[in-house]
This record gives C-alpha cells, structure tokens and sequence, in this order.
C-alpha cells in the first residue's frame, strides 16, 4: 500500500482534484467523461458534503465525493458516494480502499443514516455495501446500485442524487 495521508479538501486542492478525476475516468468503458466537472458542480451547488483527498508528497493523488440524494418515500440523511478517483498509475495500492473507509467513518460522524453509489458490487460489497431491491435507481443495471445502511432501517423507494449529477 502506498504511504498516502487523507484529509478534507481544500481550497487550492480544486484543480488537482479535477485532473485526477479526469485521468482516474478516460480509459473507463462506462464513463462518460463528466464525473471531472461533476465534483466541481457539485462543490458550486453547495452539494459537496464531504470531499476528501489523498495525498502523496504533496500531490494529490485520489478523492472521493459524497452528497446528499433524496429518497421518494421521505427519508432523509442519506449521502451518494462517488465520484471516487486514483491516479491511474497508482491503482492497486489501496488508495481507494482507504478512501472509501475513511469516507464511510466521516460521513457516518456527520450523522448519515446510509449511503448508496453505482459501482462494482465485487469492489464494493467488501465494505458491506450490497443491492437491495426496495432502494431503486432507474437506467444502470440493477446489480450496480448499492447502498449501505448506517443507522436505522433500509428505506423503499426511488434515490435521486444531487441535481449536478443532472
């Protein structure tokens, strides 16, 4: 695993944050190029409820974005999970991994009930995440949307993310 530190973003953090999230995208089949601009639309919007960073000799070399979503059957406190990004160079070495577990920690300490993302249910469910069919999100392959429930009960209905996810 890569010697890396975590912390909140910060202001000077922006641009790197865009590049990393753009080169951590092109090559995947299932982007559409928009998840570089996406954080920073986010950030605008005032939907960025916890960015962190990960940070290799002074570089930032991963991120991961939460914001809120909406569930049709009223309940509140849930957070999206993504986009989240490595350097390309440097996937494989647990940066993700500890991105992801720390962001579960702070997002959980602000008081989130759960969180939902679309990705890999392999990557994914090693952290307890896992399909649930009363939580819907139409259009990608079931299987991909997952949730996570942090405190009370799983709720039913259909999750729509932030409006900059558009």
């Amino acid at each position: 695993m890569t010697a890396v530190s975590l912390r909140p973003e910060a202001t000077q953090d922006h641009a790197a944050i865009f590049d990393v999230t753009k080169a951590a995208f092109r090559d995947m089949p299932f982007s559409d190029g928009s998840e570089a601009g996406l954080v920073g639309k986010l950030r605008d919007a005032g939907d960025l409820t916890l960015s962190l960073v990960a940070e290799n000799g002074g570089h930032i070399v991963g991120h991961i974005a939460f914001s809120p979503v909406t569930i049709s059957d009223g309940t509140g406190d849930w957070y999206g999970l993504g986009p989240v990004s490595v350097t390309p160079e440097l996937h494989g070495q647990g940066i993700g991994f500890r991105l992801v577990q720390r962001g579960i920690a702070d997002i959980r300490a602000l008081g989130a009930k759960g969180i939902v993302l679309l990705g890999d249910p392999e990557y994914y469910g090693r952290f307890g995440f896992r399909h649930e069919p009363q939580l819907a999100y139409p259009g990608p392959p079931a299987e991909y949307f997952q949730c996570l429930v942090l405190e009370g009960d799983l709720p039913s209905g259909v999750v729509s993310y932030a409006p900059a996810f558009g």
